[in-house]
């Protein structure tokens, strides 16, 4: 399974969801869906702008749980 790993990423950056969330401009309801990963898709627009905002790479935003 792939996870959004930008809670980690904001931790790293010492910024908030809550600014993560201003700027995105999504829906909360989406947001919490997609920080949480229980959503099925992520918009390649929304992952730019991860990209852009936490200053990282798609390698560094996702991560591969293989657990289950």
């Amino acid at each position: 399974m792939i996870k959004l790993n930008a809670l980690k990423l904001l931790e790293k950056k010492g910024k908030t969801k809550y600014w993560l969330y201003k700027q995105l401009g999504m829906s909360y309801q989406n947001f919490s869906k997609m920080l949480n990963n229980e959503t099925l898709s992520i918009r390649y627009a929304n992952i730019e702008n991860l990209c852009l905002l936490l200053d990282c790479t798609p390698n560094e935003l996702f991560t591969i749980d293989t657990s289950k």
